[in-house]
């Protein structure tokens, strides 16, 4: 129409979230002709000098309806924020079989790293129609993933992970920004989502620059840094197994039994006494100000790729 009064939608959650606004601005627009008509209709019916009756009102009405309509609309303004909630919560889950892609903002910009080690800078490909997580961390300050094509924002934190999840419906080029005021350059840290045909896509990853992958990649920085001389299942030194542990709980010394997620990981490398492993000793180094966040995401992709051998054969 010229004058589109929000962007379009091109990815599930965006239609969700249209459906959602346009639900509460219909039951907004009802809610207000209904409050306005009785405004005027009772402005009209006992203006002055009319001859409507003025007495009191029956107990009923005053008690029973009086307490009727005001439960009535409580309980609705609770199902609609429950329900909201559900639905908005629900769709930035991510999902299992997604592709994931690591995501790392910077001071003024936006790093992307593909499963396959291809690397973007304010830029990020991805094949239409199919399921897109983001595994996203900040290397200075709070920034803000923002597509509004997408219907997606999360906030991207300094020291821990945060996740979000989309899938596409449409083809195209569409604007990143970033939303949280992030110092002089905030207005800069923009950036392009480009929707490829899952053929496109297939061609274009292929001719970016050979490299590792991310899983791979960890796995060199794991040997290097000599995390395997204490992890890996021949060592001499008694630390647990890291094999088939992402995603699983683990009993703490403490009592407590937490779960072996990103943020579990990062904390076990760079704050390592503060979750020891029940039956092992506080041995482990911290690496803190000797990595960065790129190769803590490496590391955790490769602990994620170790899967254990009887899971695999199900």
């Amino acid at each position: 129409m010229g004058f589109p009064l929000y962007p379009a939608a091109a990815s599930t959650q965006a239609q969700a979230t249209d459906a959602i606004f346009i639900g509460l601005l219909v039951l907004s627009g009802v809610v207000c002709l209904l409050v306005f008509g009785l405004i005027f209709g009772f402005a009209f019916r006992y203006r002055n000098g009319s001859r409507a009756n003025r007495g009191d009102l029956p107990e009923f009405v005053q008690r029973d309806f009086e307490i009727g309509w005001t439960a009535a609309t409580l309980f609705l303004f609770l199902f609609i924020a429950w329900f909201t909630s559900a639905t908005d919560l629900g769709s930035l889950a991510p999902r299992k079989g997604t592709i994931e892609i690591h995501v790392v903002a910077k001071q003024w910009m936006w790093k992307t790293q593909h499963p396959n080690g291809a690397r973007e800078i304010n830029a990020l490909h991805v094949p239409a129609g199919e399921p897109v997580s983001l595994a996203m961390t900040s290397e200075d300050v709070i920034h803000s993933f923002y597509v509004p094509e997408f219907r997606i924002k999360q906030d991207v934190l300094p020291g821990r992970y945060t996740q979000t999840w989309f899938q596409t419906t449409r083809t195209g080029t569409f604007h990143l920004f970033c939303t949280q005021l992030c110092g002089t350059e905030h207005s800069r840290m923009v950036g392009d989502v480009v929707v490829m045909k899952p053929d496109d896509y297939a061609r274009w990853s292929a001719a970016q620059p050979q490299a590792d992958d991310i899983a791979k990649e960890g796995e060199s920085l794991f040997r290097s840094l000599g995390c395997s001389g204490c992890h890996a299942p021949s060592s001499t030194v008694h630390a647990p197994s890291l094999v088939g542990i992402f995603g699983k709980p683990v009993h703490l010394t403490d009592g407590r039994t937490v779960t072996a997620d990103d943020a579990y990981i990062r904390d076990s490398i760079l704050q390592p006494s503060r979750a020891i492993v029940d039956g092992y000793a506080n041995i482990m180094p911290s690496f803190s100000g000797l990595i960065g966040d790129d190769e803590i995401l490496r590391l955790t992709a490769y602990i994620r790729s170790l899967r254990d051998p009887k899971e695999s054969m199900r």
